[in-house]
């Protein structure tokens, strides 16, 4: 027999910004590296163009695969931290989420 299990209802009062533009950061660097090979493979298809356009599709690809995953971060950083703050100053007038857990 299984004893009745209790449930609590609990509120989000408070999110730490710096904490959450971090967590953000971390993880919208990984989804920027989701796009990696489609770039390698403009970077490729670009290798097969004339030479005059060669260059520019290659650099530009390649650039991209490089740096997305770093603005991903930086994106993730900011609106992280951004969020935070707009969802402290909201739960102050409606009293945040609630969650309910076990």
């Amino acid at each position: 027999m299984n004893p009745p299990t209790s449930t609590t209802t609990r509120r989000i009062k408070r999110i730490a910004p710096l904490q959450l533009a971090k967590m953000l950061a971390i993880l919208y660097g990984i989804m920027g590296l989701i796009f990696i090979p489609f770039f390698l493979l403009m970077t490729f298809v670009g290798s097969q163009m004339p030479a005059q356009q060669r260059v520019g599709v290659m650099a530009f690809s390649a650039g991209f695969a490089i740096f997305v995953p770093v603005i991903y971060a930086v994106i993730g950083f900011v609106f992280g931290a951004l969020g935070a703050v707009i969802y402290n100053l909201v739960a102050k007038w409606v009293g945040g989420i609630e969650v309910e857990v076990e």
